[in-house]
């Protein structure tokens, strides 16, 4: 399959509420829209997880971000422009998210993700996509495809086919919360 065939599929089936498996900046992960409640849900449940627990997003752009977080601190721009690795932010008063996203505190973890196919996904599909990793909770992350679990992988309406030939390392992000106040706290 094409790549471009690949990501109209995964779009459509997200727009459609759905969920899907794909390749990320890090390691595989398990995506929808990221502003649609029941999709959220749908994540939660099929990876057996706490939803006190909140997910990653995945944005194209600077300017995507900013549409889901009220007033990014300066210091999440510097990180992010000097970052040497996917970074994930957590910022303060997220917008515009499904709610069941949104952690307690109200903050969202964010990433602009620059690895080609899923930015590529991201652009093409508008808005923030969630980027949990794809096992089920307490297991070992699914650093390729050949990783996941058959629970995750019937779990979800689309699996994409990019990148599933990959056998190399693969880490998650960095994880820095940042606060309003200019306080940095580095998760992971």
């Amino acid at each position: 399959m094409k790549t471009e065939d690949d990501i109209k599929k995964a779009v459509e089936v997200m727009r459609n509420g759905g969920i899907i498996l794909y390749p990320t900046d890090t390691i595989w992960g398990i995506g929808c829209d990221a502003t649609n409640r029941d999709a959220v849900e749908r994540i939660y449940k099929l990876k057996r997880r706490d939803d006190h627990k909140a997910m990653i997003c995945l944005v194209d752009s600077d300017a995507r971000l900013q549409r889901y977080v009220r007033n990014v601190p300066e210091v999440a721009w510097n990180l992010l422009e000097l970052a040497e690795k996917p970074t994930t932010v957590i910022l303060d008063n997220a917008v515009n998210l499904a709610d069941n996203l949104i952690a307690d505190d109200g903050s969202i973890a964010m990433r602009i993700t620059k690895e080609p196919f899923s930015k590529e996904l991201c652009y093409r599909f508008q808005k923030p996509i969630v980027s949990t990793s794809a096992n089920i909770s307490g297991e070992p992350a699914a650093q390729n495809y050949m990783d996941i679990s058959e629970e995750i992988l019937n779990g979800v309406d689309y699996v994409c086919w990019s990148r599933r030939q990959e056998h190399k390392p693969h880490n998650p992000s960095s994880i820095i919360k940042l606060s309003e106040n200019g306080e940095v706290k580095i998760i992971r």
